[in-house]
């Protein structure tokens, strides 16, 4: 009896895939590339596709394209630096460490510690941990992510490490 319910369901799955398999050999076949991009254009998309595809490039390329695509990139890669640790989760394109310094002298953390760098970012140790670590100034720190999303401090060169959380 289930197998009954689910053959219609396959047919009609399956001759929509064909429906759109013929509308892509139709826009393959035509030479001109203004018109090949029009039908494909033209194509009945569903809902769930339409949310998830990308905005569409523009159609007529300017000459100052070319050169506002590197400033946007480092523009992009400044932002996601900026943005470390503040996101929900990990993006597939994103890093898994950041890098930079302590702001002054600095010895170690127990819980609940701030702890401000070099390049704003200001976390707070949340694991109750605590760590004695020789007294350095400026130390170079690493801020790795971990399984699920968890954020770990480290002070490049030691080997404990605090669970934390950007809080500015």
């Amino acid at each position: 009896m289930k197998k009954a319910l689910y053959l219609p369901l396959f047919l009609l799955a399956s001759n929509a895939a064909l429906a759109d398999d013929a509308a892509v050999l139709k826009c393959r076949t035509l030479l001109d590339t203004a018109q090949r991009l029009a039908c494909y254009d033209a194509m009945p998309v569903g809902a769930a596709a339409q949310a998830s595809a990308p905005a569409p490039a523009p159609a007529v390329p300017s000459a100052a394209a070319p050169a506002a695509a590197p400033a946007t990139a480092a523009a992009a890669a400044r932002t996601a630096e900026q943005n470390f640790g503040m996101e929900k989760a990990k993006k597939k394109d994103e890093a898994d460490f950041m890098e930079s310094t302590v702001v002054g002298t600095f010895s170690g953390w127990e819980g609940n510690t701030t702890i401000k760098l070099a390049n704003g970012q200001v976390w707070r140790v949340v694991d109750g941990s605590s760590a004695v670590l020789p007294q350095q100034t400026n130390p170079a720190v690493r801020i790795k992510r971990g399984v699920f999303g968890v954020l770990y401090f480290q002070v490049v060169g030691q080997n404990p490490m605090a669970r934390v959380r950007r809080i500015q």
